[in-house]
């Protein structure tokens, strides 16, 4: 039986795990939950899924997925417009 584990890497080098899947370019909060676009104010603390690795023991499949911090330009292409 192999163990699927699932990890956020944060720019700042920080990790944690979590229990769900994320796709690349994803656009995530502050814990990882994928967020609903359009975000409601690019005012936020966003990330966004650059790279996804993978790594694969005799026991275990570890997915890495590296974010990278989206700043009130960049989410403004997310934000709702009204």
């Amino acid at each position: 039986m192999k163990y699927a584990t699932r990890i956020l890497v944060y720019p700042e080098g920080d990790t944690q795990e979590i229990e769900w899947e994320l796709r690349f370019h994803q656009v995530v909060d502050v814990s990882g939950r994928p967020l609903r676009l359009p975000v409601a104010s690019e005012r936020m603390l966003a990330y966004r899924v650059f790279r996804v690795s993978n790594e694969e023991t005799r026991n275990e499949h570890v997915t890495r997925y590296h974010l990278e911090q989206l700043y009130p330009d960049d989410l403004a292409a997310y934000a709702e417009r009204g």
